[in-house]
């Protein structure tokens, strides 16, 4: 009797932890501190020179860019041509040519567009 109690217990024991490992939170990137800070183009020029180390250097890591806005859609915005930005909201009263700093989380290096890609963007002030 006691051996199919201690049975029950660790599978009751292994379902919550597996459940709990499965669902886990997401990250809120606008409430996390950044592990990194850098300017746009001195992001894109350590990209350009080893690519594959800088993407697993900031793979999945919260990152702050500043650079100067070059192109703008409804929730998306280019930093000095080469820093891509997804935001999940629209983003309007941004303009182009004006400096902004941008926390996202990277999420891959394009190496045929030479773009670095963020995603869960907000606006840093």
């Amino acid at each position: 009797m006691k051996k199919l109690i201690v049975i029950v217990v660790v599978i009751i024991v292994t379902i919550v932890i597996g459940y709990n490992y499965i669902y886990q939170d997401h990250r809120n990137i606008e409430k996390e501190q950044p592990t990194y800070r850098a300017e746009a183009k001195l992001l894109a020029e350590e990209f350009s020179a080893t690519p594959a180390a800088s993407e697993k250097k900031y793979l999945n890591q919260t990152i702050e860019v500043s650079g100067i806005i070059t192109a703008i859609s409804d929730n998306t915005i280019t930093l000095d041509k080469t820093v891509y930005c997804q935001f999940s909201m629209n983003i309007s009263g941004l303009q182009e040519h004006n400096r902004i700093q941008v926390k996202g989380r990277f999420i891959g290096y394009d190496d045929l567009l030479e773009e670095i890609k963020l995603d869960q963007c907000s606006i840093s002030n």
